[in-house]
Order: structure tokens, then C-alpha cells, then sequence
């Protein structure tokens, strides 16, 4: 059997493939032999992978509300757009998770001419420059020609005395970063040049898939309890990783919630957040 990709290619349908998927949401065989089981009768050729997610996502919320949730994390992170800007919030966190210092949205003077900067991240030894690369489409890849744009902009930054945090540094890195994939030639061309990428699924023990689920630093969109209004009220406010609903209750003030979904919403969190630690 075939089914259609968001890119309107068919491919032979692996089933493999999608019991991987809901093992990684942390569904224990069971659960994802018994979501099999109800899937199995619903299958038709040419279906498309948007219907069968839908349906794994649903089955899933049903059994447990963070199994959905970190099932639907690439999702979650199209849902940080339409154009990024909360993305690049994220992509701080991320950096501050590994113990630097970051600021986002810097213009800042290069050789040449002005930059409008993503991400400044800093800690004793490091100041990197990095470049946040938003995608909404599903299977979006970065082509070379945007490592070697970036490299001509790091080259401008680099050598120049900045001061951020307190300190006056230059500028000893550049990290690309997108939500998509990376073709060959942009790894080939970044790994010759030393431009440090992190994608979705790139570097395979390092990936931003990875760094979530094990430090548990999901976006505040994954949630499955709240609606997508209550999501963009939570960005508003400064509210960007699930945990930080647990480290400031506040947040949930705002979305004047009953006590029984601000207590389901919270459940759902902690067990988000904790999981990487089961």
C-alpha cells in the first residue's frame, strides 16, 4: 500500500516506521499495538500521512495526554511561527539550557554592513553568533546556499568588539539553526567551513529532537489541553517551554482557566517535563 507525503509524492506505506514514531511518545508496546490494531482498519491506498497522523494523534490523546504531546512536537514546532519570531525565543532557551548567556533580536555594525542577528549566545569561552532558519512546511530542507549566505555574514561580525552581558567579546562562532532539515551539501559545506548546524534531526545524537527530549525543553505549543488562542496568549506573555508553567504558576493565571483544566493542563506538563527522567 501507498500513502501520499505533504509533498504529494507516494511512498510504500512502512509500518515500522509509524510504530517507531509512537514508541518514541513514550507508549509502551502495548499502547502502540492496540493503536495499530484501530488504525489498520482505516488504511487505504493513496491515504495521505496528514490523515494517519491525525488518527495516531488522536488514539494517542486518548491513552495519555503527554504521549500526544510529544508525539506532535515537530508540529509544535511549525506552530512557533507564522514567521519565527517566537522560534528564535525558543532557540535562546535552548542555548541557556547549555549554560550560556543569550539575547535575541540584535542589530549589530559588522565590517560591511549592518545584521539583523537572531540568537547572541555567551558563556566563559564562547560568543557565537546564530542564525535561527524557520520553516512551516513539513518536509522544508535548507539548501547550501543559505550555509554559504551565512558564512559571509559571520566573516562580517567576526573581529569586532561587541558588548553584551556585561563583557566585550568577538564573535568566535556561527550556529545555523532550523526546525527542518538539512540537505548533504549544507552539512558537507558547514562541516568544511566550521559552521556549527543544529536541525531536526541533525547532528543524529545532538538534534533538536534529541535536546528536547532529554532536557524535557518542550515549547508551550505541544500541549494538547489548551486550544491554539490560550497557546499564542502563553507566548505573549513570555511563557515559552512547558516548564515554565510549572517554575511560574502565574502564567496560568492569565488564561482564566477552570480549576479542573488548570489542574489538567498542569498535569499534562509535569509529565511532559518529566518524562526524560522515567
Amino acid at each position: 500500500m501507498k500513502v501520499k507525503k505533504y509533498s504529494g509524492e507516494l511512498v510504500e506505506f512502512d509500518v515500522n516506521r509509524l510504530k517507531g514514531s509512537l514508541s518514541k511518545s513514550g507508549a509502551t508496546p502495548d499502547v502502540v499495538n492496540e493503536i495499530w490494531e484501530s488504525i489498520k482498519p482505516s488504511l487505504y491506498e493513496g491515504m495521505s500521512t496528514r490523515s494517519l497522523y491525525k488518527m495516531a494523534f488522536r488514539l494517542l490523546k486518548s491513552k495519555a495526554d503527554v504521549f500526544a504531546a510529544r508525539y506532535s512536537l515537530k508540529k509544535a514546532l511549525r506552530d512557533l511561527g507564522p514567521a519565527g519570531y517566537y522560534f528564535e525565543k525558543w532557540i535562546g532557551r535552548l542555548f541557556e539550557h547549555a549554560q550560556y548567556q543569550t539575547v535575541t533580536g540584535q542589530l549589530l555594525e559588522g565590517h560591511a554592513v549592518s545584521h539583523e542577528v537572531d540568537v547572541v549566545a555567551q558563556n566563559e569561552t564562547e560568543m557565537l553568533v546564530i542564525e535561527c532558519k524557520f520553516r512551516n512546511t513539513v518536509d522544508a530542507k535548507i539548501s547550501v546556499t543559505t550555509p554559504m549566505y551565512f558564512l559571509s555574514r559571520v566573516k562580517d561580525l567576526q573581529g569586532i568588539d561587541f558588548n553584551f552581558f556585561g563583557n566585550t567579546r568577538q564573535f568566535t562562532a556561527g550556529w545555523l539553526v532550523t526546525n527542518a532539515y538539512m540537505t548533504t551539501d549544507s552539512i558537507q559545506f558547514a562541516a568544511y567551513y566550521n559552521i556549527n548546524l543544529l536541525s531536526w534531526d541533525y547532528p543524529v545524537e545532538n538534534s533538536i529532537k534529541r535536546r528536547v527530549d532529554n532536557a524535557g525543553l518542550y515549547p508551550v505549543t505541544c500541549l494538547t489541553t489548551i486550544v491554539k488562542a490560550e497557546k499564542e496568549l502563553l507566548l505573549q506573555k513570555g511563557c515559552i517551554l512547558v516548564k515554565d508553567i510549572i517554575n511560574q504558576p502565574a502564567y496560568l493565571q492569565a488564561l482564566n482557566l477552570t480549576p479542573r483544566k488548570q489542574q489538567r493542563l498542569l498535569q499534562e506538563a509535569i509529565e511532559l517535563v518529566n518524562h526524560h527522567n522515567q
